[in-house]
């Protein structure tokens, strides 16, 4: 619920209708908010909340109230007090915010004259304050719109809304029932049904709680206003045909886009209804500007209506359900609006909003200027003024000047004078109203010679002067004055002690009756005065300093006695009039007698009591005044008490201050303590304090304490004793405690109660540990002793006791160290088999098929050394070793399990077994495989062994090692692997080498074969290249050839061969010559020729080698030319010499071939980073 702010105007009792009964309505300002209401007087009224505000209603009626679109309002009567609720339609409906910023008050009515003003009439005020005064009910605060603060600027002005309903208004001025047919009812209900579903979806299902949607989003509320522009606001209760008008001052931006476009919600997204709705309110007409003065206008237009064609439809459902509302908005400076001063106007219905109609413009008259700002002074001397001023009182004024200049000078003015002036603007329309008053002042003339000062007041070490303002100069002009002081014997002349403009000054931090001189001097903007006369002023003198210490003369008397003292060191400045004695009985000090006054030193004391203690002290006094009374400590004190409950080792005293000072304020306080049989005291506290905590007490112990003050005399008697027992404390530290050692595995721990401290002990606490910081508590009774169990021998121990009361835990004793006696050997913890290679290589006979090579850990040996182990096989002979942690057990059998446990023995016994291991052997290792020569080359032999494939997978257990003989004897690995074959390469001919082979698996190695001797062949020759022919004749030609060297000192021969057509190859030459003359040719066929090498060994058949290329001779032609057959011969034979000299060596083939290899891996690598990798 929301009570929206109401412009009213107070009680006036003269405006009441006659007839008619005042109704007092209560406007509700809540915190933080405002509610402006207008006087009679035409100023504005801002009351800020928290506060009730009555108001007077003439003819007891309520006034209208503005109510933004999607809201009612409602007047609900309790206990005689109206209010008026204002609450939306729907509940479902919560509009965000809407765009007016301030809502101007309803339009004025005949019967209602008194309640709000005409907005013509209203000035536009500086500030306009909005705010929400608070209504009753309990509807959420997200249900309630927001309203902002709009600032209105005076030089733009102030845009005002006439709000205009075409119904009339009751007596009562409620609006009255507006009728509805069953058409515009269905229509209605239809439109709130389709708003409020479409609201529901398009927000996710927003429930009663949540906050408001977004005003952009749940309907076209008018878009939020440019509030540095001006302040717009919207028509209520205007129905169809009557319009509506508004009067503006001021220009106003609207929310929208540079095309007008309205910020609500897309046509396309509303349903039939709702467009044609839309329609019929963007058929609104042009304004029409009317009565347009200097500062309003009048604006009036006419209700959207329909064209006949639409009005020739059979069911109207566009109608507007609820009365429709009106937007007016101006454009005054043209930057946003793009227009210069013209108004345009927008129906809205039920958050609907038509778009814009056209814009009028329009052009105000021309009036008189406003009043120009007061003229400012620009400068000015004794007899003229420069006045200044911007384009914008009391007493009688003179025109000084008239004209366009915006600076004038008045001259033959009096000096230090004050004048006014105000100023007016005129244009062809008029004189404007005057300025305000504005007072200025001329300059004035050095200002005569002031009065000397006067002494005020004087004291010991300040003076007070004073002085009195020139008669010459006027009132106006501000006078400053310079105060100068000499001081006497100094020889530093006249120095300045102040200067200001005040007519009185204290100088302080002077001497003692001294005296000084004074002037005075007066100066202003002109100039500075000649000083004043001189005067003398004398400081007065200080108090005489406290006589010396006074002293006995003579013999004491029963009676009387004589004393003497000598005169203050310091006398202040003047000298001593009179000295006064005081005499007190007694050394408290409390009452003092007056017993001599006179200018003597010396007095004689009479009429005393024999036997009684006198105290005698010595003042004087002089013109500055009385000396200290001298000192004497202070009397007794009262004895302290105890502040609280006294603690163990501390207790917290309090006292008060001695009834008698001594003549001097206690400066300290001394406290002392001391046992209660025991005489001796000693000091705990001295101090200026009123109380003190005392430490370092025994628990449960009676101590008496004493007190006594001091001054600068020294320190008084000591007050009365006060007995204080200190509270039961924790015990003391219990002794160490001790140890006695049962058995390697028990300990019994004993101890003594320690001193209790006032309560008796109720517990012990024992803690036990391997280590001294790491101890735990391992009992907690009343016993004094405890027994250990289950302990480690031969082990270092440590433990320590502590006592327990009511008071607290005492303090643990000293950690006392026991250790345990030496116990026979521990269980072995680990026994496992050793692996080959992790220690030192095995014994010459030792077999893993059986052998057994166990470790283990040792085991703690309990504080005496383990001398031998016992290994347990079971059935077989425990076997006795020393301390070691390894053993060889020999003699067992192949790829069998052992049960092995072992057993460590001291010098105390043995210990006892470890737990049994399972163990076993490994198998035989396997025999070694007969061993052939299957393949073999003069530089290869091919060696194969076993029945298995020539390859095997190296998973297989059964594994092989091969080895040859070197020329020293000794054996090389070749091959270590699960296959049965091997190749051997790169070996010389005709030698024989010598192989073994060895198999072996998990079981271990096999022995070695016999040896086995194999030899490699001879080599042949190497190919001989292409023999060269040349033919000789037609019938002959030789056949040449490159030699090759012996080989191993076997000459080397050839054989050629000759193949004619298409026979065979038929030997023509065999010997060790490298050239052959081949003769018998026949001259129509063609020749092929081939050599070969053959190796002559001398204890072997003759070995060739491979045949050389062919080189082919073809035959000459029988029908040549002139030239003869002879030349055609002896070319085609170069021709085919050519041919062979031109074959390619090896060499060069495999160069050949490696560039070809290289130039296709380099294109390749181009296509795969071109194409793939890009």
């Amino acid at each position: 619920y929301q009570l929206l702010k109401l412009l009213l105007k107070p009680d006036a009792q003269s405006e009441i209708s006659p007839g008619v009964s005042p109704q007092v309505i209560l406007v509700q300002v809540n915190p933080g908010e405002s509610f402006t209401i207008r006087r009679e007087d035409g100023q504005f009224q801002c009351i800020t909340g928290p506060a009730q505000v009555p108001m007077m209603s003439p003819n007891g009626s309520v006034p209208p109230i503005y109510v933004p679109p999607g809201y009612v309002s409602q007047i609900i009567e309790e206990n005689g007090v109206r209010r008026v609720l204002v609450l939306p339609q729907q509940p479902e409906f919560h509009p965000g915010g809407h765009s007016p910023l301030h809502h101007p008050p309803p339009p004025p009515h005949a019967h209602l004259p008194a309640f709000i003003p005409h907005p013509a009439m209203m000035p536009p005020p500086p500030h306009l304050y909005t705010g929400m005064a608070g209504g009753v009910g309990d509807m959420s605060s997200q249900y309630i719109s927001q309203y902002h603060p709009a600032h209105i600027y005076s030089e733009q002005g102030v845009f005002f809304f006439c709000l205009v309903s075409a119904d009339s208004h009751t007596q009562h001025g409620r609006p009255p029932f507006v009728h509805r047919d069953d058409r515009t009812s269905k229509t209605y209900e239809r439109l709130q049904k389709k708003l409020k579903e479409r609201q529901g979806g398009g927000v996710g299902g927003q429930v009663k709680d949540s906050p408001p949607p977004s005003p952009q989003k749940t309907c076209s509320s008018p878009s939020t206003l440019d509030v540095q522009n001006g302040v717009g606001g919207k028509s209520l209760e205007a129905e169809q045909g009557q319009p509506s008008h508004a009067v503006a001052g001021t220009d106003r931006q609207t929310g929208r886009g540079k095309n007008g476009e309205s910020g609500g919600r897309d046509i396309r997204e509303l349903d039939e209804e709702a467009q044609a709705l839309l329609a019929l309110l963007s058929t609104i007409s042009k304004p029409v500007v009317s009565d347009i003065q200097a500062r309003r206008a009048v604006v009036s237009w006419s209700a959207p209506t329909k064209s006949d064609n639409e009005n020739g439809n059979v069911e109207d459902d566009s109608s507007p359900p609820e009365p429709l509302s009106y937007e007016v908005s101006i454009s005054f400076n043209g930057k946003d609006g793009k227009y210069k001063s013209m108004y345009w106007v927008q129906a809205m219905c039920n958050c609907l909003q038509g778009s814009l109609s056209e814009a009028v413009s329009f052009t105000t008259l021309t009036c008189e200027p406003d009043p120009p700002n007061p003229p400012k002074k620009a400068n000015g001397t004794k007899n003229t003024l420069v006045l200044q001023w911007k384009g914008k009182g009391t007493g009688t004024f003179e025109q000084c000047y008239y004209g366009p200049q915006k600076q004038y000078r008045v001259t033959k003015l009096s000096p230090a004078s004050r004048y006014s002036f105000r100023l007016a603007a005129k244009n062809d329309m008029g004189v404007s109203e005057f300025s305000e008053v504005v007072d200025l002042f001329t300059s004035c003339s050095v200002p005569l010679p002031p009065f000397p000062p006067e002494l005020e007041m004087a004291g010991v070490t300040w003076l007070c002067l004073k002085w009195q303002r020139p008669t010459s100069s006027p009132k106006e002009d501000d006078i400053y004055y310079i105060l100068e002081m000499e001081e006497e014997g100094s020889g530093y002349g006249f120095q300045p002690s102040y200067d200001g403009d005040e007519l009185t000054c204290t100088i302080k931090n002077l001497h003692r009756s001294t005296k000084y001189k004074f002037r005075v001097a007066a100066y202003n903007s002109e100039g500075k005065s000649n000083p004043s006369q001189v005067v003398e002023f004398i400081t007065n003198p200080d108090r005489p300093g406290s006589p010396c210490r006074p002293v006995i003369r003579g013999r004491v008397q029963p009676n009387s006695f004589k004393m003497a003292w000598e005169p203050p060191k310091d006398n202040g400045g003047a000298e001593v009039t009179k000295y006064v004695v005081e005499l007190s009985e007694g050394l408290s000090g409390l009452s003092w007698e007056l017993v001599y006054s006179g200018p003597a030193m010396e007095h004689v004391c009479e009429g005393l009591k024999p036997g009684c203690s006198y105290q005698t002290r010595v003042y004087c006094m002089s013109e500055g005044g009385q000396s200290p009374t001298p000192a004497v400590p202070p009397g007794p004190c009262q004895p302290p008490r105890l502040v609280g409950k006294p603690k163990a080792r501390e207790v917290q005293l309090r006292w008060g201050a001695p009834q008698v000072d001594g003549g001097s304020p206690v400066s300290c306080y001394s406290v002392e303590v001391s046992g209660l049989q025991s005489e001796e005291s000693r000091e705990v506290y001295q101090g200026p304090e009123l109380d003190c905590s005392v430490g370092g007490l025994m628990p449960g112990k009676t101590y008496s304490f004493r007190l006594k003050a001091a001054n600068k005399a020294g320190f008084g008697p000591l007050s009365e004793r006060c007995e204080v027992t200190t509270g039961p404390g924790a015990p003391e530290q219990c002794k160490p405690p001790s140890t006695t050692c049962k058995s390697p595995s028990c300990v019994v721990v004993s101890w003594e109660t320690p001193p209790c401290n006032g309560a008796p002990v109720t517990e012990f606490r024992l803690e036990w540990g391997a280590a001294e910081g790491s101890m735990q508590v391992c009992y907690s009774g009343p016993g004094l002793s405890h027994e250990m169990k289950g302990l480690l021998p031969a082990t270092n121990y440590f433990c320590r006791v502590q006592a327990v009361n009511v008071a607290g835990v005492g303090p643990f004793s000293e950690a006392v160290l026991c250790q345990t006696p030496c116990s026979v050997p521990a269980a072995v913890s680990n026994i496992y088999e050793e692996e080959e290679g992790d220690s030192e290589p095995p014994p010459p006979l030792y077999s893993p098929s059986t052998c057994l090579g166990i470790c283990w850990d040792p085991p703690c040996d309990h504080g005496a050394e383990i001398t031998s182990y016992l290994i347990d096989l079971g059935e077989r002979q425990p076997v006795v070793v020393g301390p070691i942690t390894k053993h060889i057990i020999q003699n067992l059998q192949p790829d069998t399990s052992y049960r092995i446990r072992i057993q460590a023995l001291n010098s105390l016994g043995a210990g006892p077994f470890s737990h049994t291991f399972k163990l076993k052997t490994k198998p035989l290792p396997p025999q070694p495989p007969r061993l052939e020569c299957t393949a073999f080359s003069h530089q290869t032999l091919r060696l194969k062994w076993g029945d298995g494939p020539a390859k095997s997978a190296t998973s297989d257990a059964l594994q092989y090692q091969l080895q040859m003989g070197d020329k020293s004897g000794r054996f090389i690995s070749l091959y270590k692997g699960p296959c049965h074959t091997h190749k051997v390469q790169r070996l010389n001919e005709s030698t024989s080498y010598t192989f073994r082979i060895q198999a072996f698996n998990e079981a271990g190695e096999g022995p070695f074969s016999s040896v086995y001797t194999f030899t490699t062949p001879r080599s042949p020759p190497a190919p001989v290249k292409a023999p060269k022919v040349e033919r000789l004749d037609e019938s002959s030609c030789e056949v040449t050839w490159e030699a090759l060297p012996p080989m191993k000192g076997d000459p080397i021969i050839y054989t050629l061969q000759c193949m004619m057509g298409n026979s065979d190859f038929k030997q023509a030459y065999k010997g060790s010559a490298t050239s052959f003359h081949v003769q018998n040719l026949q001259p129509s066929s063609d020749y092929r020729f081939r050599v070969c090498a053959i190796r002559q060994c001398q204890d072997a058949p003759e070995l060739s080698g491979p045949y050389s290329p062919t080189v082919t001779l073809t035959p000459q032609r029988s029908d040549a030319a002139a030239s003869g057959s002879a030349a055609g011969s002896g070319s085609r034979a170069g021709a085919e010499s050519i041919r062979a000299r031109r074959s390619l060596t090896d060499e060069q083939c495999a160069f050949l071939l490696l560039m070809v290899f290289a130039i296709i891996a380099i294109l390749i690598a181009f296509v795969i980073q071109y194409f793939v990798i890009k």
